[in-house]
């Protein structure tokens, strides 16, 4: 079993910026992916960012050159730096860890708003 808990989501105002961070505990292997997603009210869940074990990213079109992610394999960790926030970046960011099965967070809420 593997457990994640996600801190760092909070209310922004447009522009700003926020860093999620996530903390994977449990039987974790040597190799596994680990991403953030998103949903929003009314709307599917849907990809944010990943980040294999070897440090390979991939990123949504909306937030490519906006969000990083980045992962600390001795800590089990993995960030989301979070810049040039919009309102429609509003949602609840849940960390995802993927190896032979799917684990999620609880989720962060992140709003953007003035």
């Amino acid at each position: 079993q593997v457990q994640l808990v996600e801190s760092g989501g909070g209310l922004v105002q447009p522009g700003g910026s926020l860093r999620l961070s996530c903390a994977a505990s449990g039987r974790i292997f040597s190799i596994y992916t680990m991403g953030w997603y998103r949903q929003a009210p009314g709307k599917q869940r849907e990809l944010v960012a990943t980040i294999t074990s070897g440090g390979s990213t991939n990123y949504a079109d909306s937030v490519k050159g906006r969000f990083t992610i980045s992962r600390d394999n001795v800590k089990n960790m993995v960030y989301l730096e979070m810049n040039s926030l919009k309102p429609e970046d509003t949602a609840v960011y849940y960390c995802n860890l993927r190896q032979n099965l799917q684990y999620w967070g609880q989720g962060t809420q992140v709003t953007v708003s003035s």
